[in-house]
C-alpha cells in the first residue's frame, strides 16, 4: 500500500468513527462567547470545565485511534510480507488479535464461476471438533452470502442461536453453532470490485463484535482481498514450476533407465559410480558384477521373449535385494553393475550372495514346462581412502565374475582389503 493509500485511509478511518465530541465544543465554544458578553464568571467557569472534560475526552479518543492506526499499519506491512495465501491467513490470525477478538478465524474462497464457496482454511483455539473444514462447499446464488457480496459490507451475527432459530435450514450456521460459536463477524472479501471471498471472526461469546470492528476492517479488507488475489495467483505459479520440475525429473528418469528392465542404463550407472568416487564425503563401496549364466541359450530355447522376461525379473530380484540408497544398473546384454555405498566387506559379500540365492530360487512357467536360471558374480570392495579409478574397479569386480563362471557358475567370488590402496 502506497503512502498515499495509507494517508487517505487513514482519514477516512478517523472521519468514519468521528466523535460527537464536536457538537460538544461547538456548545462549550458558544457558552464561553455569550458568558463573556455578561462577564458572567460562574458560567465561565462551569463552561471551561465542561470543556476541560469534553477536550481530555477527545484527546483520549484521538489517542486511541492513533494506537488503533498504528495497529493496522503493522498488519498492512506484515500482511505484505506474505506471498502465499496460507502465510497471508497464518499472519491475518496472529495480528488481527489485538484489533478484532475471535476464537475462530476461517477463510471461504469463491469458486472461479462465482457460483460456488468453498472453506479453504480455518484455525482456532478451541478443542472442539470442527464441523466447517476446508473443501466445505455451498452455492454462493441465494444464500446469505451473496447479501453481503452484493451490499459489499462486514455483517455482524451477535446471536447466531436466535438467528439460526430464524433460519433452521442454515446448514453452515449449524455447523458453526455445533462447534460452539455463538456470534461472528463475516467480512467479505473484493479486489477491484471482484469478490474473491470471505474472512469469517468469530466468537464462543454472544455479543462479541460491535460497530467498531466493522469499521476497522473495511480500511483493510480490500487490502487483505487484493492479498489473496496476489497469493492465489503466486501459489498456481508455484504449483506449475512444481508440476514443470516433477515432469522434468520425470523426463531425466527415464533418460537414465534401461527400457526393458527399468534400473538404470549403462550410462548412468558409471556415472553414479563416478560420482561416488568424487563426492567430498567418501564411504566404503563396493561394486559387484552379475552375468546371467547361460543366457544365449534361453533365448535360443525358448525365444527372446522369454528372454526378456528372464532379464525383467533378474533385475526385479537384484533391485528388492539392495537397500534404497544402493544402485542397480544394466551394464551390457545380459550383465547388471550394483553399487554399494557405506558398506563393509562382509556385508558387500552377503548382499551379493543374496541376491544369487533369490534369482536362482525362481522359477518360469514357460508353456507347459517350467524354468530356471542362476546367475554368476563378481565383487570388490575399495575403503572410503581408496584411490583405485573407476576403469580399474569395475576391471578388479570383473575379474572376480570371471573366476566364478571359470569355477562353475552359479556362485559369486568376492575380494577386499588387500587388493584395495589404504592410505
Amino acid at each position: 500500500m502506497s503512502s498515499k493509500d495509507q494517508g487517505s485511509s487513514s482519514a477516512g478511518l478517523v472521519d468514519v468513527r468521528r466523535h460527537s465530541f464536536t457538537e460538544g465544543l461547538q456548545e462549550q465554544l458558544e457558552t464561553l462567547r455569550q458568558t463573556d458578553d455578561v462577564r458572567d464568571s460562574v458560567e465561565v467557569a462551569e463552561a471551561l470545565d465542561d470543556l476541560g472534560v469534553e477536550l481530555e475526552q477527545l484527546g483520549l479518543w484521538l489517542n486511541a485511534r492513533f494506537d488503533e492506526l498504528l495497529q493496522l499499519l503493522k498488519i498492512s506491512t506484515e500482511l505484505n510480507r506474505a506471498m502465499l495465501l496460507d502465510d497471508i491467513l497464518a499472519r491475518i490470525y496472529t495480528f488481527f488479535r489485538d484489533v478484532i477478538p475471535y476464537d475462530r478465524i476461517g477463510c471461504a474462497l469463491i469458486d472461479s464461476d462465482q457460483q460456488t464457496v468453498t472453506a479453504y482454511w480455518a484455525k482456532f483455539t478451541y478443542d472442539n471438533q470442527p464441523e466447517i473444514t476446508p473443501g466445505y462447499s455451498a452455492p454462493l446464488a441465494g444464500s446469505s452470502l451473496a447479501d453481503i457480496v452484493a451490499s459489499g459490507k462486514p455483517r455482524i451475527l451477535n446471536d447466531l442461536e436466535a438467528y439460526l432459530a430464524e433460519h433452521p435450514n442454515s446448514e453452515s450456521t449449524q455447523r458453526i453453532v455445533n462447534e460452539g460459536i455463538r456470534s461472528s463477524l463475516t467480512c467479505p472479501l473484493l479486489a477491484d470490485g471482484k469478490p474473491v471471498g470471505f474472512l469469517f471472526f468469530s466468537s464462543r461469546e454472544k455479543g462479541t463484535y460491535q460497530h467498531l470492528h466493522q469499521e476497522v476492517f473495511l480500511y483493510i479488507a480490500s487490502q487483505v482481498a487484493h492479498l489473496i488475489e496476489k497469493s492465489r495467483l503466486y501459489q498456481h505459479i508455484v504449483d506449475l514450476n512444481q508440476r514443470l520440475l516433477a515432469a522434468n525429473e520425470q523426463l531425466q528418469d527415464k533418460a537414465s533407465r534401461d527400457a526393458l528392465t527399468g534400473v538404470l542404463n549403462r550410462g548412468a550407472i558409471m556415472e553414479f559410480l563416478q560420482q561416488q568416487l568424487q563426492s567430498d564425503v567418501q564411504h566404503d563401496t563396493a561394486v559387484l558384477m552379475f552375468d546371467i549364466d547361460f543366457f544365449k541359450k534361453v533365448n535360443d530355447t525358448y525365444g527372446h521373449l522369454h528372454g526378456d522376461l528372464v532379464l525383467r525379473s533378474v533385475a526385479l530380484q537384484i533391485q528388492q535385494s539392495v537397500r534404497p540408497n544402493d544402485r542397480v544398473g544394466r551394464y551390457g546384454g545380459e550383465e547388471f553393475l550394483v553399487v554399494l555405498t557405506d558398506v563393509t566387506p562382509k556385508q558387500a559379500e552377503a548382499v551379493a550372495e543374496r541376491i544369487r540365492c533369490a534369482v536362482a530360487a525362481q522359477t518360469f512357467a514357460i508353456d507347459d514346462a517350467t524354468m530356471q536360471v542362476t546367475i554368476s558374480g563378481g565383487g570388490a570392495w575399495f575403503a572410503e581412502n581408496d584411490t583405485t579409478n573407476l576403469s580399474a574397479r569395475l576391471e578388479l569386480a570383473d575379474r572376480q565374475l570371471y573366476d566364478a563362471k571359470e569355477r562353475g557358475r552359479n556362485q559369486v567370488r568376492f575380494v577386499s582389503g588387500c587388493c584395495s590402496k589404504k592410505g
